[in-house]
């Protein structure tokens, strides 16, 4: 341990320099007279409780879709095995801070339709506190979709376009336009964008059946803003909305009787959401009170015609209500207090035709409590959340003919979460945390619909499961970080009643379904370290006196996790995560970056093993800036070796289940990103629109609504 400290010490000071200055940490640009001073962003910031990415300056994130920018941040691992987490943690995903409360096939989708260019960064908040619902879980993934606006009007394009190779040639191509503009009385902000997608998938479930799935997607959407300044006070309002359209069409070989089968799916969803906050701005700047209100409307519809017939359909509606308070206080060398409370209501409906199966309601009333102090070199966190829950629902079935109608276990319980966190600052940029939080997660709408929204088969069922129950974590973690980049990790949690997806197979029928196991304990170890090549080229005492950028020098990021889960019923065994990014100035400032991820094969995951590596993938991107940094074009190639497979085995107790997938992960394309200039040279920047403050000034300025 003596010799990680000094090794991450050491490094620290070398890479400490280039943060001398506060405002490195936004991006600023002031023109005056056609002079324009620019400070970089950082591509990776690491804080206290989160990690933020920034995805605007980085060509090998924010080209393609914003699914395959999330799969190249270290730590992060995103599969349909897997799900989604962050160092062993699973995410919940959030936009602007507001909750999108959808996950599995239709989170994929989601992520899959948004061009990666669209987003400025995205947060992974690592130990969520008391302001956060006890809902948050492990860990929350912040999506902050907006740009700073300007006086006037300004705008900027993105586009792109890439293809792929396999049986066909298959495109993807993207556009958007983000508008801003204010005068004395208001400022609006806007953007529209759109994202079609043709893609392959390849399928084969334990020696019974193959899938051969073209589809074709197509994304519209549109996020706006509008702000009015109301003396010293602030009201803004926000509407979003997102269509997507889909169809495919898959054949389907069933080995046991040497017959192929042809089906045609279509899906169609559309996601609107409407926010209000109003901000009471104080004398004290630090003090503040915010009153967020959200209404969110989500209706989809899934079919499929051919040998399987489905109709199935859902509509979903949030109401959330939230009052947040905080202001300083004298506590030890000095502190903060937050309190706060939360309404929050979700009807879910499904539909199997024209029977409604599913009738789900959840109402969710909470307060909190937190307390922030600094002394001396130690910050400590304490607070507590207590939530109340009342959950019901009615399902109906048809069974031999005669409907069958009955009520959800219900979910009525009163629960305190308490937290607590610990940092020590060991010497500038490098410090150790301990962390402690008990958290609670609800099943999601996607998980608990009883109607298939994926292909069905004669060999092959896919169903939610409307009994789940809440998952209670009891989460504790030690951290030591050092200059924003470098950590070393351990955490663990005690879990009740986790949801997993279980695979079996019956006779020839392979049943794809959500269980709870009983009781899990995870264990998960992680280490990430950026070394500079300039390490082994300069003598150090040179290094001492160098003014370095990380973000701008020759380096190769390494990251590793260990994640083992024990299981009460069968046994397992860990499986590692390995990533390396290296990123090279070329001349010209050219800016060339390669990625390498892999989990190798001999883990398991739940009830799932590794047979074979999985993310297993190398990327390459070239980039180069024009016309005054306004114009960004990127080359990109992904899966260059065509390397990226999913092959597991399901354990049941009727025994396992072979599943391989294959994607037409191998493509390559083009990105473009040109700043429309504004003729008024003197533009002042405003702050964002589409988002504004949370509490915490370390959150990096998003808008916690929803939550």
């Amino acid at each position: 341990m003596k010799k990680t400290l000094f090794t991450l010490s050491i490094l620290g000071s070398i890479l400490g320099f280039a943060q001398e200055t506060k405002d490195n940490k936004e991006t600023k640009e002031k023109e005056i007279e056609g002079v324009v001073i620019t400070k970089t962003k950082k591509a990776v910031e690491q804080k206290a409780d989160r990690t933020i990415f920034d995805f605007s300056e980085q060509p090998s994130l924010n080209s393609g879709s914003l699914m395959e920018g999330v799969k190249k941040l270290p730590g992060l691992v995103v599969s349909d095995m897997v799900g989604m987490m962050y160092q062993g943690k699973p995410l919940d995903v959030y936009m602007d801070g507001r909750p999108l409360n959808i996950s599995s096939n239709e989170l994929n989708a989601f992520l899959e339709g948004m061009p990666a260019n669209s987003v400025e960064r995205i947060e992974i908040i690592t130990q969520p506190g008391a302001e956060f619902p006890a809902t948050s879980g492990g860990a929350i993934l912040n999506i902050i979709t907006s740009k700073s606006a300007k006086n006037y009007l300004t705008a900027v394009y993105n586009g792109g376009y890439r293809f792929s190779s396999y049986d066909k040639y298959r495109s993807r191509f993207n556009n958007s336009i983000a508008l801003n503009s204010r005068n004395k009385w208001f400022g609006w902000q806007v953007n529209l964008g759109q994202y079609y997608r043709e893609s392959l998938s390849l399928s084969e479930l334990d020696a019974l059946t193959r899938n051969h799935s073209n589809s074709l997607g197509r994304t519209y959407y549109m996020n706006s803003a509008f702000t009015f300044e109301l003396g010293k006070d602030r009201l803004l309002l926000n509407y979003d909305i997102n269509h997507n359209n889909g169809n495919a069409d898959v054949t389907s070989d069933n080995f046991l009787n040497n017959t192929s089968t042809s089906n045609y799916t279509n899906n169609n969803g559309l996601r609107q959401e409407v926010a209000a906050t109003y901000q009471k701005k104080f004398e004290d700047k630090n003090k503040k009170l915010d009153f967020k209100a959200i209404y969110t409307n989500s209706d989809s519809e899934f079919n499929q015609f051919g040998a399987q017939s489905l109709n199935n359909s859902s509509l979903f509606n949030l109401y959330n209500f939230r009052i947040d308070y905080s202001q300083p206080l004298k506590i030890l060398d000095e502190g903060k207090m937050s309190f706060g409370g939360l309404y929050d209501q979700q009807n879910f409906e499904t539909k199997n035709g024209g029977l409604i199966n599913l009738d789900y309601t959840r109402q969710t009333t909470s307060a909190y409590l937190e307390f922030q102090a600094t002394l001396k070199k130690f910050d400590f966190i304490a607070g507590a959340r207590a939530e109340n829950y009342d959950i019901t629902g009615i399902t109906r079935f048809y069974d031999k003919g005669i409907l069958n109608e009955s009520n959800l276990n219900p979910f009525k319980k009163f629960k305190v979460f308490p937290n607590a966190s610990v940092q020590y600052n060991v010497m500038k940029q490098l410090f150790i945390n301990v962390n402690y939080n008990k958290k609670i997660t609800l099943p999601s709408v996607s998980l608990l619909n009883p109607n298939n929204n994926t292909l069905i088969t004669e060999t092959v069922t896919s169903s939610g499961n409307p009994n789940l129950q809440p998952t209670i974590f009891d989460n504790a973690e030690i951290k030591i970080s050092a200059f924003d980049y470098a950590y070393i990790g351990y955490n663990t949690s005690w879990v009740k009643d986790q949801i997993v997806q279980k695979v079996s197979r019956e006779n020839n029928v392979i049943k794809n379904e959500q269980v709870q196991v009983n009781s899990i304990r995870t264990h998960n170890f992680n280490f990430g370290m950026p070394i500079p090549f300039m390490l082994f080229t300069t003598p150090f005492s040179e290094l001492m006196k160098f003014n370095v950028n990380p973000d701008k020098m020759n380096l190769l990021y390494v990251y590793t996790g260990y994640q083992v889960q024990e299981m009460p019923d069968i046994k397992t065994k860990g499986f590692w995560i390995f990533s390396l990014m290296g990123q090279f100035i070329l001349p010209k400032d050219i800016r060339l970056q390669a990625n390498y991820n892999v989990i190798p094969k001999g883990g398991n995951f739940y009830y799932f093993q590794i047979e074979k590596p999985l993310n297993n993938a190398f990327d390459l991107t070239i980039s180069k800036k024009f016309m005054a940094d306004r114009l960004n074009l990127s080359l990109y190639a992904r899966d260059i070796f065509n390397q990226n497979k999913s092959v597991i085995v399901a354990n049941s107790l009727d025994g396992k289940v072979f599943t391989s997938n294959k994607f037409d992960s191998r493509s390559f394309g083009i990105t473009v990103n040109y700043k429309i200039p504004t003729k008024n040279k003197l533009a002042k920047e405003d702050p964002n629109m589409i988002k504004t403050t949370n509490q915490s000034d370390s959150n990096g300025g998003i808008l916690q609504q929803g939550q």
